[in-house]
């Protein structure tokens, strides 16, 4: 008799089936109301569940085993390492930041563990934004590997530092040889598990390229399967046609496209924002793969050479700038541009300080109050700051009311655009602390602007649905055990302006991978984060 011809009996098999479920060998994946499982490893019980959907939360228990959610609904397990009573609590699937600058930090032995976006309650970043970042995506995720890290982490190919790896600052446009090699190291970073490309358009070098460059790499990203991730050319009067910009390069090179921190900056553009949405939901319409995100309050932040000096001055880095403002040919067209956006911007009162090392008693201060204080002109100081190789600032330049509107259209995910800190004597923007606690507890729960399902789609399956991930996102059976449990009563932000480096409060147990990040309220220590590569179809 041949192996073709040999059957097992059905009751036999129904016989190895329940023995292997009972020993622990096998543990089915299920979701119906009631279930019965053999074993699991936690069980998270009487929780309110939040799936990712847009739909309200619902009573009922959790099961996670070898690091997937195993099953959901009311719960009999038979033997549990760990149980964990939820009574009152949120259960959601882990936040997903797709606009975060931890590129560095994550590596960082002191920042790793990622603590400010865990007490947050996210689980998963994506690094690599505003065209900034490791070129070498492999070398990157391999490291992150090694250390371990307190989250995942999905990176993006910065296309602002591939351009300085071939063609250093220089403000031209690429030889067809630089070309080539941009697009053969943009195949090599998506074959390497890249998610996508990212622009940085206001900043140097990424802002020299022109839209038919970006296309050109762009297209080599389509072919991958990746997306375009854009710190479109201007979020201030300029934000339609650089809406424009990001929409003509997808449909040129075929690939979704996603707007960062999607706003309208400066009180001339308040209102702006509402007329790019319009354009954007027209596109949509006509089949186009377009959404954005935002983070949840009116102050922005970069450097300042970034915010108030035009790009020409900025190519070579902070020393040829500096040998423009002394040069006679070109210092006075310079000094002239600066003082034109220093106007157009309440001569420096809504710029604060953030980060500077030559004069840290001026951090928290606005350029205006340091020119009082000093009794100088806030172009003085400004080009003070410039000599002294620059600072970083916090901009209010937003209206309350269009981040309120931003926030409740649908295809808008939450987004920190912060990174990984340890506090210290600077005051960066509070989004590194607050970002999705504010979104959730202010927003949400106390302000009643958008609903709480909505507010945690945004986090989560929304997210997970632009970059492209399969796995996460949900509170699914199958699902990569990636989950936050907090109390709706107490989740809130407490990081401000003045004291930015606060962790949030309400976070009450935290899992990455099915391991405890956050336990009762306190952090494990442990890194249970990897990197997640995209995977490229043949």
């Amino acid at each position: 008799m041949t192996i073709s011809h040999f059957r097992i009996p059905v009751h036999l098999i129904v016989v190895i089936f329940v023995c292997l479920v009972e020993f622990g060998l096998l543990t089915p994946t299920v979701s119906a109301d009631d279930v019965s499982l053999a074993t699991a490893d936690v069980v998270l019980r009487n929780g309110i569940i939040y799936d990712g959907s847009d739909k309200p939360g619902r009573k009922g228990d959790v099961a996670i085993k070898s690091g997937r959610i195993v099953a959901v609904g009311e719960l009999t397990v038979e033997r549990i390492d760990v149980e964990i009573d939820c009574q009152g609590l949120i259960i959601a699937p882990g936040f997903i930041d797709l606009h975060n600058h931890s590129d560095r930090q994550i590596l960082d032995e002191a920042t790793r563990s990622n603590l400010n976006y865990l007490t947050q309650g996210c689980t998963t970043i994506v690094t690599g934004n505003c065209g900034s970042g490791p070129v070498n995506v492999g070398e990157y995720y391999q490291k992150i590997d090694e250390q371990g890290a307190g989250t995942n982490v999905l990176h993006l190919l910065p296309q602002g530092s591939l351009r300085n790896d071939v063609m250093a600052t220089a403000n031209r446009a690429p030889t067809d040889v630089e070309l080539l090699e941009m697009q053969r190291l943009a195949a090599k970073a998506m074959q390497e598990g890249a998610w996508g490309m990212s622009t940085g358009l206001i900043y140097v070098p990424s802002s020299y390229a022109t839209t038919d460059e970006i296309v050109r790499i762009a297209e080599v990203v389509s072919q991958s399967g990746g997306i375009y991730v854009s710190h479109i050319r201007s979020e201030g009067p300029e934000l339609l046609v650089a809406v424009n910009e990001a929409l003509d390069i997808g449909r040129s090179a075929r690939l979704p496209v996603h707007i960062s921190h999607f706003k309208s900056s400066g009180q001339e553009s308040w209102g702006l924002v509402r007329r790019a949405a319009t354009i954007i939901e027209d596109a949509q319409k006509r089949g186009e793969q377009v959404s954005a995100d935002q983070y949840p309050y009116t102050a922005s932040s970069t450097s300042l050479e970034a915010t108030l000096i035009p790009a020409w001055a900025r190519a070579g880095g902070n020393p040829a700038l500096v040998k423009r403002l002394n040069d006679p040919e070109t210092s006075e067209r310079l000094i002239a541009e600066i003082t034109e956006s220093l106007k157009s911007k309440g001569d420096g009162a809504p710029i604060f300080l953030a980060r500077y090392s030559a004069r840290p008693e001026w951090v928290g201060k606005n350029v205006f109050e340091i020119a009082h204080e000093q009794k100088t002109e806030p172009l003085d100081i400004v080009l003070q700051i410039t000599r002294n190789g620059g600072a970083s600032i916090v901009n209010f330049g937003m209206s309350e009311d269009d981040v309120r509107h931003v926030m409740s259209l649908p295809w808008v995910a939450t987004a920190s655009d912060g990174r990984a800190y340890i506090p210290g004597s600077d005051r960066p923007h509070p989004r590194s602390y607050g970002t999705f606690p504010r979104k959730i507890g202010h927003y949400a729960l106390h302000e009643k602007v958008i609903s709480l399902e909505h507010a945690l789609r945004s986090a989560t399956s929304l997210p997970a649905k632009i970059i492209g991930l399969t796995d996460r996102g949900w509170i699914k059976p199958d699902y990569v055990a990636d989950i936050v449990v907090f109390d709706p009563q107490q989740f809130i932000d407490i990081a401000t302006f003045e004291k930015p480096h606060q962790h949030s409060q309400g976070v009450v147990h935290v899992f990455v991978n099915g391991k405890a990040a956050i336990k009762d309220g306190v952090p494990t220590g442990l890194l249970a984060g990897r990197s997640v590569r995209h995977v490229v179809s043949e």
